[in-house]
């Protein structure tokens, strides 16, 4: 990643080495990135709720560091911690009126795995009500603008974390995807995210304690931060039933591209594809190809298990908020109509849908038997307007409920393999398109990788709200 000034938008890896090297302090890092929450959030409403101990944090890592204690491999890392995961002592709102002024007891598991590697801090980032949504609003901070337009979308549902990362406010963003929510802003705002295998990092306290659909992951201005940060949070832990094994971890930035064999499909969902998205993915794969990449294109059909996603969503809504079903017409529209889906349910459809899951996987892992990753479009369209909760339509194909333009990522979402997304270049507005990048399992490390190498031959640069100061 080049080189700046502003050590807040560093590379994170670049920042954890000059704060261990003497030459960054932890409490200069948070100064900068502060400086650009002062500068950046009021327009574009990243960070909702700032953490007053952030400070106290930052001084800690430098007293360890300064008695030759190693705070752990984060020291001084400035982190966003999505609004829907616990931080004790710290508002933790979910997004929802109902739970506005909520303030947790304790950490959830990822946040003390953070704090237990050095990260300090910097507060909470928005997300549309319990992260139920491709774009980020909510009825308590209002709607996350992108930094490349702030009329458009950022994505969601860890919009306010790609937006916070895209303008060097944090170092690296905590969030979860279920069916696309680290993936999905991570395209519009032009930097990286995965969705790790599920249980990878344990999603505890959860309500729904054997969930193995939701992931929680990072965030990070390139696919070698994401793979920094994943290391210190992974392993599994007793409290869940839910875990996965560590990867390899190789260093990403040594991927060859002229060793790849990958597979492309340009609609895994048969919903159509945007001409600027395709024109930008396209421009991508000639990249590659001229890199000495082999870049085959397949045509994988995944629209037969679209339904089967919607009935697993609706079961999973009601395994979390079983205990808040009685007030399920307090909720907003996008987790009220998931709740009423997930309970006109019969087991019936929920073990057939299992069973699709099951289907979609087993097709996944044929075909990465012949190639070393699945590319495919992350959004089928560019960001559309803030305001609108989603677009109506993709092409000329109407979406009939919130989740439905975003079938090319909870497709994938579906056979609990490990997913990155990485900018494959700018459409002819000038806006990021990403590039999702399916591996095989405990493949965390070769997608980072591979997303890696994309990144250096596709770089796209900052965002103009950025590049402008």
């Amino acid at each position: 990643m080049t080189e700046h000034r502003d050590p807040a938008l560093l590379a994170a890896r670049e920042q954890a080495r000059r704060i261990r090297a003497g030459a960054l302090s932890a409490a200069d890092l948070l100064r900068a990135c502060l400086t650009r929450v002062e500068r950046h959030n009021g327009e574009l409403n990243a960070v909702v709720t700032l953490n007053p101990a952030a400070e106290a944090e930052a001084a800690a890592v430098d007293a360890a560091l300064a008695d030759g204690t190693d705070p752990g491999s984060l020291a001084g890392l400035v982190v966003g911690i999505k609004d829907v995961t616990e931080t004790a002592d710290l508002r933790t709102t979910y997004g929802s009126p109902l739970f506005a002024e909520h303030v947790p007891k304790e950490d959830a598991l990822v946040v003390r795995r953070l704090r237990e590697a050095g990260a300090v801090i910097l507060g909470k980032t928005n997300t549309p009500e319990f992260a139920a949504g491709g774009n980020t609003w909510n009825e308590v901070f209002g709607v996350t603008r992108n930094p490349w337009n702030p009329a458009l979308s950022a994505g969601g549902s860890t919009g306010g974390g790609a937006v916070a990362l895209a303008t060097g406010m944090i170092s690296l963003a905590q969030g979860t995807d279920l069916g696309g929510s680290l993936r999905i802003p991570a395209s519009f705002c032009g930097i990286a995210g995965l969705r790790p295998t599920p249980g990878l990092v344990p999603t505890v306290p959860a309500a729904y304690l054997w969930d193995d659909l939701q992931s929680t992951g990072l965030m990070a201005r390139d696919p070698e931060d994401v793979a920094f940060g994943l290391r210190a949070i992974s392993g599994s832990d007793p409290a869940s039933p839910v875990c996965a094994p560590e990867p390899p971890w190789p260093e990403p930035g040594t991927a060859d591209l002229a060793g790849g064999r990958w597979a492309y499909c340009g609609d895994i969902a048969r919903i159509g594809i945007d001409s600027g998205v395709e024109a930008a993915c396209r421009e991508a794969l000639a990249s590659l190809r001229s890199a000495g990449a082999q870049v085959e294109e397949t045509d994988l059909d995944l629209s037969w298990a679209w339904d089967a996603f919607l009935v697993l969503r609706g079961h999973w809504f009601v395994s979390h908020f079983e205990a808040e079903l009685h007030r399920i017409d307090a909720f907003g529209p996008n987790v009220s109509a998931n709740l009423r889906s997930g309970l006109s349910l019969t087991p019936a459809e929920i073990g057939a849908a299992e069973n699709v899951r099951r289907r979609v996987r087993q097709e996944l892992l044929a075909l990465l038997e012949r190639y070393d990753a699945l590319l495919t479009p992350c959004m089928a369209i560019p960001p559309f307007p803030a305001e609108q909760n989603f677009p109506e339509t993709v092409g000329e194909r109407p979406m009939k409920t919130y989740v439905d333009w975003i079938a090319p990522t909870f497709l994938l979402s579906m056979p609990g393999l490990p997913i990155a997304c990485v900018p494959a270049g700018l459409d002819s507005a000038g806006l990021p398109v990403g590039l999702q990048v399916v591996g095989p399992p405990r493949g965390e490390g070769q997608v980072l990788a591979i997303g890696s190498a994309i990144g250096r031959a596709r770089p796209i640069g900052l965002p103009p709200v950025v590049a402008d100061d």
